[in-house]
């Protein structure tokens, strides 16, 4: 078992304790597969060996044995905002559609873009309207299990919001890939839940359940387990606090301590999301709809993280984000960073 570095206590489940993980001390120097990029901000994989990968300032690269640039111009980089999530579509394949998440001048929106043959081109609109600001944008956005498009809004600044059911500023989202609501929604409306303030990471353990990672105001970050139609507290409580009709966070970082969790994956029963402030991947590991043990991995060893995402090879693909105002650009920052996730349980 490793050494405790220090308690956290987490309701409504039993305490839980922060184990120190692994430090680049502990592994051999992992692969670095792209640098000197500018805020990257999520990574969707073609191949084994091809992916693309959004810039925040407004572009989309692709990475195989060359790179190409395109250029969003539409994209509004202001603050935390800009170019942030994507993903494609299930059938892909078929039909070569990707979904991006992007600020402009006016709001945060989702467009469909189509790549086939070394070219990129908009094809449309699925949603718009959901407020912006400089801060609290959301951004994430994945197909779950079910082929659904979900989609992370952040608050805006504008806390009431989040509690607004009229308002898709503080939400998770849940359309079909033309941007309809689905017959099941909880509300006959896109919200899937609300009450959130940033949350930017989402992904699904091996049960399809909806996991969500959130900023809170300065600490008390979170992890949710997302479930449709219910009330994640924001601004009314926060952390551990607990109010009637609203959801405790499962796990949260405490009063004194940073997370800035982002984005998120899941991996042999646990979940590991990247830390911006924090400056680590953590991992919870799962006992059902709680967490048994969470760890803390190379703690500052690569600066602020983006996000993690498991490639079709297998492997970790770890953005960071040292570049976006601030961090402490190292040399060659940014990078993407690949790991063998086998790392994880040699010394279990």
């Amino acid at each position: 078992m490793r050494d405790l570095i220090f308690p956290l206590f987490f309701s409504p489940q039993e305490p839980v304790g922060v184990e120190e993980g692994l430090s680049l001390e502990d592994i051999e120097e992992p692969e670095i597969i792209a640098d000197n990029l500018e805020i990257p901000w999520e990574i969707v994989f073609l191949s084994d060996e091809e992916m693309l990968v959004t810039e925040r300032p407004g572009r989309v690269l692709f990475i195989g044995e060359d790179m190409q640039e395109y250029v969003i111009d539409e994209v509004d980089h202001i603050g935390e905002g800009g170019l942030l999530g994507m993903d494609k579509h299930p059938d892909f394949e078929e039909n070569g559609y990707l979904y991006i998440y992007m600020t402009t001048d006016d709001d945060n929106r989702v467009d469909r873009y189509q790549f086939e043959n070394g070219e990129f081109t908009r094809d449309q609109t699925i949603i718009d309207n959901i407020p912006v600001a400089r801060f609290h944008n959301g951004g994430r956005i994945k197909f779950g299990p079910d082929g659904y498009l979900y989609i992370t809004t952040g608050d805006a600044q504008d806390t009431a919001l989040s509690q607004e059911r009229d308002s898709l500023a503080g939400k998770i989202l849940r359309i079909t890939d033309e941007g309809e609501i689905p017959e099941d929604n909880p509300f006959d409306s896109e919200i899937y839940s609300y009450g959130h303030r940033n949350p930017q990471g989402i992904t699904w353990d091996e049960e399809g359940r909806l996991w969500s990672t959130e900023h809170g105001p300065t600490a008390r970050d979170e992890l949710n387990l997302i479930e449709p139609g219910k009330n994640y507290g924001w601004p009314e409580i926060t952390g551990d606090q607990e109010a009637e009709g609203m959801e405790t966070a499962v796990l949260q970082s405490g009063e004194d301590y940073t997370w800035a969790p982002s984005g998120a994956t899941f991996w042999d029963g646990s979940l590991f999301f990247t830390g911006l402030r924090g400056s680590a991947i953590y991992e919870a590991r799962l006992d059902g709809e709680e967490v048994d043990d969470f760890l803390v991995h190379f703690k500052e060893d690569f600066g602020r993280m983006r996000t993690v995402s498991e490639g079709p090879d297998g492997m970790f693909y770890v953005l960071t984000n040292n570049t976006d105002g601030r961090g402490t650009p190292g040399e060659d920052d940014d990078k993407i960073i690949k790991i063998n996730p086998d790392i994880f349980r040699v010394s279990d």
